[in-house]
């Protein structure tokens, strides 16, 4: 891809951003929609879940076979392909009349969204090649998910409110029209020096673990040992699978050998741990500011405002020191800030008071605003930039995993929890638990974060940055070593 001008640059990372809005104002308005979707649908919480999940789940397991296509068949083909299909998707849910196709019409949406924002990452890594430079755009992109998470709640309060919660998916339409016409007329069309080859038997073994994964942790409180066990048993063959049949091909869905470079797994990991904590945080506070204290969706999506305008603030500057003095600050910072709120619910039922709920959401949105930039940078900058598209997807199907997993989980801590009683009487101890997983998920980001920016991980990023990718020869090697290779970051 030719060099472009600094201009032409800041205005593609600002079409790629019109994607991330897209999708992030879908999923952060969903949220505070879905009180009015359990009344409008008769949806138990395991549906809930399901709306929620059947979009990241489908995301998750297409996000790597998205990325490897983009890389092979031009990115911005790809990136096109998906604002079409998420806009359908969007409009498709919009007319959903039984809870059972609204999980079907999300999982549209979510092809469509598998092709967005790992794409749109690949097409920014292979804009802004300057590693600083690199850096800050990433944390504009992490701005636009603070963006997002503060209007996500108001328009979708207001949405719901006014006209009801289908008029949530109508958002999309615009400006994935937007998008569309600006990308077509201003993206470069770019792709891998070399193509890879689809790998099907990868694929069909993603699916089968996150799929049977999912589905056995939401039905395991109300489905007996008997319906679940098979499904675990499926996921741990996915798993086994994948590490048996993966090393064995020349050009492997993923090439396991990346995940010798401790940054690189660390950032997968932590990546897991924060966006499992994202997803069950959204999950409990919506239901427990509309189902328990009563509030309308629009003055519960003012109530996100504490967490989510701290995310906005927090990840450019986040960006900014990943850029300058590396990933530790950021990372230390995020975990700190996101198990301090964890346990301030899980232990003083900080949700009670409002003093405390506020700093409980001001604290977490500080967190999670300082984790974004150094996931992505670590992903994208361990591996050779012909191969940023996978690169990106690894990190984008690692949130998708953790917000899948995080809303599927707390979401069978509380449906277990609260059993037969009613929400006002028995969330806020049914939810106990839940929050003490959400501190262990801030926990678990701290520990990871700090093993994983050391000098020592360093080096053992190293070779990875630098490593040719799975299939490539001695001439791709020099060639990787040379002007495609991205220098590591740290993480």
């Amino acid at each position: 891809m030719p060099e472009l001008s600094h201009r032409r640059r800041l205005l593609v990372l600002t079409i790629c951003c019109f994607s991330l809005l897209m999708v992030s104002l879908d999923t952060t308005a969903l949220n505070v929609a879905l009180p009015a979707m359990q009344r409008g649908l008769d949806a138990s919480t395991a549906g809930l879940q399901w709306s929620i999940d059947a979009y990241t789940l489908v995301l998750a397991s297409l996000l790597m076979l998205s990325g490897s296509t983009a890389d092979r068949i031009g990115r911005k083909k790809v990136f096109l392909t998906g604002l079409v299909l998420f806009a359908l998707g969007s409009l498709l849910c919009s007319l959903a009349p039984s809870l059972e196709l609204l999980v079907a019409f999300r999982m549209v949406q979510a092809v469509g969204g598998s092709m967005l924002n790992p794409v749109a990452m690949s097409i920014i890594t292979n804009t802004f090649t300057d590693p600083r430079e690199r850096a800050r755009a990433i944390g504009v992109w992490g701005a636009v998910v603070g963006i997002s998470m503060a209007a996500g709640p108001l328009v979708g309060g207001l949405l719901v409110e006014s006209v009801g919660w289908r008029s949530i998916f109508w958002v999309n339409l615009p400006i994935g029209l937007a998008a569309l016409l600006l990308t077509l007329r201003f993206v470069p069309e770019s792709r891998a020096p070399r193509a890879r080859r689809p790998d099907p038997v990868g694929q069909v073994l993603v699916i089968a673990l996150f799929g049977s994964l999912t589905y056995a942790i939401i039905e395991a409180p109300e489905s007996g040992p008997a319906t679940v066990l098979p499904f675990a048993a499926i996921a741990l063959a996915g798993l086994l699978g994948l590490l048996w049949y993966e090393p064995r091909r020349d050009e492997p869905l993923i090439d396991l050998r990346f995940f010798r470079s401790v940054p690189f797994s660390g950032a997968t990991l932590v990546a897991i741990c924060a966006f499992a904590g994202l997803g069950g945080f959204l999950f409990l506070s919506t239901l427990y500011l509309q189902n328990v204290r009563g509030l309308d969706a629009l003055h519960a999506g003012l109530w996100m405002l504490p967490m989510a305008v701290p995310m906005f603030l927090c990840a450019p500057l986040s960006g900014r020191l990943v850029g300058t003095r590396g990933p530790r600050l950021p990372l230390l910072v995020a975990g700190a800030t996101m198990t301090v709120s964890g346990v301030l619910f899980a232990a003083f039922e900080a949700e009670t008071p409002d003093v405390t709920l506020f700093l409980g959401y001001v604290l977490f949105g500080i967190g999670f605003g300082f984790v974004n930039a150094p996931i992505t940078n670590a992903a994208v900058s361990g591996m050779p930039r012909a191969q940023a598209g996978l690169a990106a997807a690894v990190a984008s199907t690692s949130r998708q995993l953790g917000q899948t997993l995080g809303v599927a989980v707390i979401g069978a801590v509380l449906a277990s929890g609260i059993g037969a009683g009613s929400y006002r009487g028995a969330f806020v101890s049914a939810a106990v638990p839940g929050w003490w997983i959400l501190a262990g998920c801030g926990v678990l980001v701290l520990v990871l974060g700090a093993v994983s920016s050391g000098a020592w991980a360093r080096r053992s990023g190293a070779p990875a940055a630098d490593r040719p990718a799975a299939g490539e020869g001695e001439g791709s090697r020099s060639q990787s070593r040379g002007s495609s290779a991205v220098p590591l970051a740290p993480l």
